[in-house]
């Protein structure tokens, strides 16, 4: 139907390309609030007085903090790079002009992006951070759509009415996934962004009970506890390399506070909630499509990934808040929502195609001159 838009396969691979910078820098961007260095560098936007691009090897190279906060800041600014380019690419090159108004709104959200990041350093505020990581997954979504919209199977997909109906029944349980997983992501920023370390490190129960107290006494007893155990890693060399640089950030300097303990429980059932709707889209995508069909495989990918995000949570509690471990469950949390967008997108544009064929259908039937047919499938 619009197989003359797709002229080549370079700008999806180079959308593609953004989309995985993009997940690499929510990686980085982790890992610095994971270990509590954003505040490393404490100027922007140059870095202790020099132009970002132009600091000496020897000032972060190797510098705890510095290094992890800076490399932040360099992606940051090749993701931007990257944008603009797409941006110009699509405008310059795609006829689809709602196409070439995402490549813009990516262009200022990356910029808004920037801006944000800079306004945490100079204001010194984690409420800033939180917003600066909320923005980050969205603008991966839009990223990763951009990538979607120009590739080759957008404009070679074929539906019929029956799949049409299929689809459209699928939409809601999908759009109640990506707000679930989305306010699960909101609650575990929450968490790094107070710098509080770990208020829960035990699994399954919390703290030897199924719902912690969270009366004075308890939460000062957990706060000892904690003191305890941090003890017993540096005295067993757990918690620092062999640079002496902490590994694990189960405590950090702030006490465990009780509205810590509701963030982390709340993030607990959040996570068996959407396990629960993940198994139930499944299941429906089963019932409407069967199991050998693409959809399908699709959500059983989704339902593996939600697993491995669990099981990850459940690691970084286990291993005392290690960097590396934080940091692989908050890419893969922003890959859980990147991958069920992106399936919102595909049966939305499947449910459109259905229904476009049959207008065409209809179009043939009254033989409505082929000036209007294309009017009417563009």
């Amino acid at each position: 139907m619009s197989a003359p838009l797709q002229k080549s396969p370079w700008l999806h691979r180079f959308a593609m390309f953004t989309a995985l910078a993009t997940l690499f820098l929510i990686g980085i961007g982790g890992l610095v609030t994971t270990k509590g260095v954003g505040m490393a560098v404490p100027d922007w936007p140059n870095t202790f007085g020099y132009n970002m691009f132009l600091v000496p090897f020897d000032r972060w190279i190797g510098q705890f903090g510095i290094f992890e906060e800076h490399f932040h800041r360099l992606v940051a600014s090749f993701v931007g790079l990257l944008t603009m380019i797409l941006a110009i690419w699509l405008w310059f090159s795609e006829p689809r002009k709602w196409v070439c108004r995402l490549g813009l709104g990516a262009f200022v959200l990356v910029v808004a992006q920037g801006i944000l990041g800079g306004l945490r350093v100079t204001e010194i505020n984690p409420n800033l951070g939180l917003v600066h990581g909320a923005v980050a997954q969205l603008f991966l979504i839009l990223i990763c759509g951009i990538a979607l919209v120009t590739s080759g199977w957008w404009h070679r997909v074929s539906v019929g009415r029956e799949q049409g109906v299929c689809y459209g029944r699928l939409q809601g349980a999908i759009i109640a996934v990506i707000c679930l997983v989305f306010v699960q992501l909101l609650l575990g920023a929450t968490m790094r962004h107070q710098h509080a370390g770990l208020a829960i490190w035990d699994f399954p129960l919390a703290h030897g009970q199924v719902w912690p107290a969270t009366d004075v006494t308890s939460v000062a007893q957990y706060n000892e506890s904690r003191l305890n155990l941090q003890r017993e890693l540096h005295a067993e060399k757990r918690s620092l390399d062999k640079a002496g640089n902490p590994v694990t950030f189960l405590a950090t300097g702030k006490e465990i506070q009780y509205w810590h303990v509701w963030l982390q429980m709340l993030h607990r059932v959040g996570a068996v909630a959407t396990l629960a709707l993940v198994v139930a889209l499944v299941m429906k995508t089963h019932r409407q499509f069967g199991q050998a069909h693409r959809f399908t495989r699709a959500s059983y990918v989704l339902l593996a990934m939600i697993l491995g995000q669990a099981g990850m949570g459940i690691w970084t509690l286990l291993s005392n808040k290690a960097a590396d471990v934080a940091t692989g469950h908050v890419v893969l949390g922003a890959t859980c929502l990147a991958f069920t967008s992106m399936m919102l997108i595909v049966a939305k544009r499947c449910v459109f195609v259905a229904a476009m064929g049959d207008s065409l259908a209809k179009c043939e039937v009254i033989d409505l001159p082929n000036a209007n047919r294309e009017a009417l499938a563009s």
